[in-house]
């Protein structure tokens, strides 16, 4: 009976300091737990007495997990968050996944154009889970994931941090799109040099696009310009189609009808392919629903010909 209780206390601290982790504060700790602000750091201090190490750094407003915390957080972790979701795991594993929720951050791009079929035959096969799309460009998608907010994020990586697991699962081509009646239509050989004279529409320059445009067209000592930043490939087409200028985009985002008002041209030659994939924490569990949300997506895209083995 001591040991279950000694395992039970032990679990409320770990909680209590995975949960002051994630949130940088003992108040808000507390109030996610409904539990009295002495209580939990009581069990912190309890817990830092265990193990003989400090666990924060107590500076001003946020607390910031010392090296031995963090060591602690990436171990403790998943434990925590897999006991606490240990009913819908095994209800997943008996084939009953009826409850539970799962949060998916993506650009816009991947919600138009990546993960409608996976998203129709998860809810259709899932009704049961509460199913949400965070709309947010890269950065802010890891910021939800390494704040536990997202479960996965789903979309195009150039930059692999350290303490993020980026597994692909298509790939898609680089295109130029001009207007039908553009000169850049009838060019049986196009270059560089031949893009650069004319004004690009790209996504605003903090995302991957920009620097890869940049990049490209400086390794080949070409200059361009920018004719129009705008966000959102919806965005960009339409205002290639009226005439304001040309643009670089991935061939995920073309659609037929695209192709009937737009000249769409492989530029393979210069840009690299961009995959898609699916972005997770490491050390973070997964819940039933997020494992089964992959297990889909990984279904949907393993017989196209740029799925990813």
């Amino acid at each position: 009976m001591a040991s279950v209780n000694y395992k039970q206390n032990k679990l409320k601290k770990l909680r209590a300091f995975c949960q002051t982790a994630k949130l940088g504060s003992v108040t808000k700790a507390a109030e996610s737990l409904y539990a009295s602000q002495p209580t939990i750091s009581l069990q912190i201090q309890a817990l830092e007495r265990e193990i003989g190490a400090q666990l924060f750094e107590r500076r001003g407003p946020n607390l910031k997990l010392t090296v031995e915390g963090e060591i602690l957080w990436n171990l403790a972790q998943p434990l925590v968050q897999g006991i606490d979701h240990l009913q819908e795991t095994f209800e997943a594993h008996c084939g009953n996944l009826t409850t539970g929720e799962l949060t998916i951050a993506a650009g816009e791009s991947t919600i138009l154009y990546v993960l409608p079929e996976p998203i129709r035959i998860f809810a259709e096969q899932y009704p049961g889970i509460r199913l949400r799309l965070a709309n947010v460009t890269g950065r802010d998608g890891l910021e939800l994931l390494l704040r536990d907010e997202a479960d996965l994020a789903v979309g195009s990586m150039l930059d692999i941090p350290a303490d993020i697991e980026y597994h692909p699962f298509v790939t898609y081509h680089p295109v130029l799109i001009t207007p039908k009646d553009h000169p850049l239509a009838r060019k049986r050989r196009l270059t560089l040099q031949d893009i650069g004279e004319y004004g690009l529409i790209l996504p605003p320059r903090h995302l991957s696009t920009w620097r890869i445009v940049k990049m490209i067209f400086a390794q080949h000592s070409v200059s361009f310009n920018v004719a129009l930043e705008a966000g959102g490939w919806e965005v960009i087409k339409r205002y290639v189609k009226l005439g304001m200028g040309v643009s670089i985009v991935t061939d995920v985002c073309i659609t037929d009808a695209d192709r009937e008002e737009l000249a769409v041209i492989d530029i393979s030659q210069y840009f690299p392919h961009r995959s898609y994939g699916v972005v997770t924490r490491k050390g973070r569990f997964l819940a039933a629903p997020a494992r089964r949300f992959i297990d889909i997506v990984n279904e949907c895209f393993e017989h196209r010909p740029d799925a990813v083995a």
